[in-house]
């Protein structure tokens, strides 16, 4: 599985990716990586209106909220 935080690296986005990395912690045997999409141009051709969004495996599952850890836990366990 590839999770993307996507933003320009603010506290807001920051404070998403943290909770990412949280709640990865608390799925076992989940494979997955993180990567950090901050490149103005990929979010404006992500169609990423409002940051921090989180996108898994390429679908955007959040944007323009810092999702919870267990918002991110039911997201990525549905994935």
């Amino acid at each position: 599985m590839k999770i993307e935080v996507i933003g320009p690296g603010c506290p807001r986005c920051q404070q998403t990716a943290q909770n990412v990395e949280d709640a990865l912690e608390t799925i076992d045997g989940v494979d997955a990586t993180v990567e950090k999409v901050e490149a103005q141009m990929e979010i404006i051709d992500r169609g990423v209106m409002h940051t921090p969004a989180v996108a898994v495996d390429g679908e955007i599952e959040t944007e323009g909220d810092i999702p919870d850890v267990d918002q991110l836990v039911d997201i990525l366990r549905s994935a």
